[in-house]
């Protein structure tokens, strides 16, 4: 540790000398290219080095250490199970972003400017303050099953069986279950889309609000004109960032079900096939699915932010 400290305090001075020695326009670059060397140096280090291992690990076969092959790649899109797995992690990234974004909009509009305000958002964002292990781990006691002539402490199973329903297993019958974990994550990341808008909406002009309400425009107008296209970058970056994370969730699913029953996403399955199947070579080229579904989402966000600039 200290040898580590002692490293990276030796090569900051070295940076800083190097830089006071050079003047002028080309100098500012030099300087420019002094500071942010280390932190290149590291990134290659510390993220591309092994993202170069990992892709070379897929190619090799399920064990990470065959010839040069596809066949990896070839499963997960021919074996059943795999098939599976990017079904419902398909799911997930296109219904956890729309639902949490649309829950956390309505809400931000329905609180705006209203009483308690404050409470009301504090509320909703109280589960962004609790770890995905932690929630799933509600979420398990909420969808916990009991036989409905048993007393229940499932929450869900209680309130069904108060209204004469028959109790359900709900992390157990697929593809319910995938839809039942889909919910914990909308909880979670609900609160983030309402901070976030919530702010987009208060950052309107008052001016433009008064002028469409002397107009005579209408509530739903109001919010289809004025409200929607003044909000639209926070809500590209909302629904980019909820699906990126949806994209690696893993916590949830490995919480509540352990990806079984159907219900496993890229994220638990590379970590299954890597740590449990003794397969790294599958579970590589899962990640580097990961990696490439990802890439999409983050170059939108980029284009669109660059647009507002």
């Amino acid at each position: 540790m200290f040898f580590a400290i002692f490293f990276f305090a030796l090569v900051f001075g070295l940076v800083l000398f190097l830089a006071s020695l050079f003047k002028g326009k080309n100098g500012e670059r030099v300087q420019g290219a002094l500071f942010v060397g280390p932190a290149v140096v590291l990134l290659a280090i510390g993220l591309m080095y092994p993202a170069i291992l990992t892709i070379n690990q897929s190619l090799r076969g399920r064990s990470g250490e065959g010839g040069l092959t596809l066949s990896n790649y070839s499963a997960m899109f021919t074996q059943p199970e795999l098939l599976l797995v990017l079904r419902n992690t398909a799911l997930w990234v296109i219904l956890v972003p729309i639902l949490a974004t649309s829950i956390g909009l309505i809400y931000a509009i329905l609180i705006d400017r209203a009483r308690g305000e404050a409470f009301a958002k504090a509320l909703i964002f109280l589960p962004m303050a609790i770890s995905m292990v932690g929630a799933g781990i509600i979420w398990k006691f909420v969808y916990q099953y009991k036989q409905t002539s048993r007393p229940q402490i499932g929450l869900l199973n209680a309130i069904l069986k108060f209204f004469g329903f028959e109790t359900q297993q709900f992390l157990i019958n697929a593809p319910l279950n995938t839809f039942m974990l889909i919910i914990v994550m909308v909880w979670i990341q609900a609160g983030f889309a309402m901070t976030v808008l919530s702010a987009a909406i208060k950052a309107i002009p008052d001016e433009i609000i008064e002028a469409a309400k002397l107009d005579g425009v209408m509530a739903f107008k109001m919010f289809r004109y004025i409200t929607l296209p003044s909000i639209r970058p926070a809500l590209v970056v909302v629904v980019t960032t909820i699906g990126i994370g949806t994209l690696k969730v893993f916590d949830i699913v490995r919480t509540m079900t352990g990806g079984q029953f159907d219900t496993s996403v890229v994220a638990n399955e590379f970590y299954s096939q890597s740590f449990r199947f003794n397969a790294p070579g599958l579970g590589a080229s899962l990640a580097v699915l990961l990696f490439i579904l990802v890439i999409p989402i983050v170059t939108y966000n980029i284009i669109q932010m660059r647009k507002e600039a």
